[in-house]
């Protein structure tokens, strides 16, 4: 056991301590003569300062004897050891000390094994900066150095690193994860094994590499895709490991937004000559028919010239939509060094016209005036190029004049 870390943390953050209902499960489990701690990424993100957004539980309670101490449970993971407590309208999980026996698919344990010591519990974890558990009274349990990894701003495995990523070879994806989320280093130990085992990410389910992928995107690290990319953690999507890093750190200057993040993200890895189609890629990671297609589209268009006037911009936008002409600019400018984001944020606000629905003239206007059909679609396609080269003009009486007009020709 260690100091305890109220009161004695680094003066530059903020005491971080749990809330009631999460003290409460701790301290009804010790009043039942049973051991319980805070655990993992909590205890991590306690250390820095940080609230966290769960916290987890470990305890030497067995899952029924959880469950004799609380009025409300469910066995969420019975099989694994974890029981969630429901104190109010908050929910907790709560797992048995366990050990971990053979990971067949190199993602989940084959075997699962209750244990009475914390140490033993603590050292099947990933990373020591989450091997570390807190009682109630705030003492640490730091058997791994994870503290001082922290305090180091590093990223180290717990034992053997090749084990570790053997044993689950998503860990490879989170130590990139943690190091993009945390600004931290990671181990050079750590870091080669890695490059050593990335070939079992091949047997990772494509969604989970996605989900991996995304977290790092909307960190303001993007670049550290580069190095899931060159250590070959993405070769079953990629052809090639030659990826312009500088670019990918441009990914963090445009919004941290799931979609223009994705689609930037692949106008990289198209210029770099990692993939060759956006569509292939994403449904290969199974992306969202959403972000497929919006992505796909605005491939398309960064397969055109820029946009050099507003006429232009206004152009895109009634023939692909604002969503993917958002995302398109956002690859303009990653990969052309151009300001189309900022042309295009212009154009928006300018509130110019460019759609059907900006028309004072609409479809049931021409109806009444005699035109059906095609000739009616027809007219309304004219009439949406007339008004984004000429806004001003976007009155009801002016364009009745000019389909009248027309007609009489």
């Amino acid at each position: 056991m260690d100091n305890s870390f109220q009161g004695k943390q680094n003066n530059a953050r903020k005491a971080v301590t749990p809330p009631k209902y999460v003290k409460q499960v701790l301290i009804d489990l010790q009043a039942h003569g049973y051991k319980a701690y805070l655990v993992g990424g909590c205890c991590r993100d306690m250390l820095l300062g940080v609230t966290p957004n769960d916290w987890d539980i470990c305890t030497s309670a067995l899952p029924e004897e959880i469950c004799s101490v609380f009025d409300s449970t469910v066995l969420t993971g019975a099989k694994h050891g974890t029981v969630t407590v429901i104190i109010g309208s908050h929910r907790v999980e709560v797992t048995t000390f366990r050990l971990e026996n053979t990971y067949s698919d190199h993602r989940h344990p084959d075997n699962v094994m209750f244990v009475a010591d914390l140490t033993e519990d603590l050292k099947r974890r990933d990373f020591t900066m989450n091997a570390i558990a807190i009682p109630p009274d705030g003492y640490v349990s730091d058997p791994f150095g994870g503290r001082d990894d922290i305090r180091n701003r590093l990223i180290r495995c717990v034992g053997n690193p090749e084990e570790r990523f053997e044993e689950d070879a998503l860990r490879m994806f989170r130590a990139l994860r943690f190091s993009a989320r945390l600004g931290f280093d990671i181990e050079e130990k750590t870091y080669s094994a890695i490059a050593k085992k990335a070939v079992l990410a091949s047997e990772l389910a494509p969604e989970r590499i996605h989900d991996e992928l995304e977290k790092i995107l909307l960190t303001n690290r993007a670049e550290i895709i580069a190095d899931a990319v060159s250590l070959g953690l993405l070769d079953r999507f990629i052809e090639s490991r030659d990826v312009c890093r500088e670019k990918l750190k441009l990914l963090s200057t445009i919004p941290r937004k799931q979609l223009m993040r994705w689609s930037a993200l692949c106008s990289v890895l198209i210029s770099s000559g990692c993939i060759t189609d956006t569509k292939i890629f994403l449904g290969s990671l199974r992306s969202d028919r959403r972000t497929l297609s919006l992505c796909n589209t605005a491939q398309k268009i960064l397969e055109g010239p820029i946009p050099g006037n507003p006429v232009e911009w206004k152009k895109l936008l009634s023939r692909y939509g604002r969503d993917a002409v958002s995302c398109a600019s956002c690859g303009f400018d990653i990969v052309s060094g151009s300001e189309s984001r900022a042309e295009l944020r212009k154009v928006l606000k300018s509130g110019e016209p460019y759609s059907m629905a900006d028309l004072a003239l609409n479809g049931d206007d021409l109806l009444a005036m005699g035109y059906r059909g095609k000739e009616l679609g027809n007219m309304l396609g004219f009439l949406l190029d007339y008004i984004i080269s000429f806004p001003d003009y976007n009155k009801k009486d002016i364009l009745i004049s000019l389909v009248q007009g027309i007609s009489d020709d």
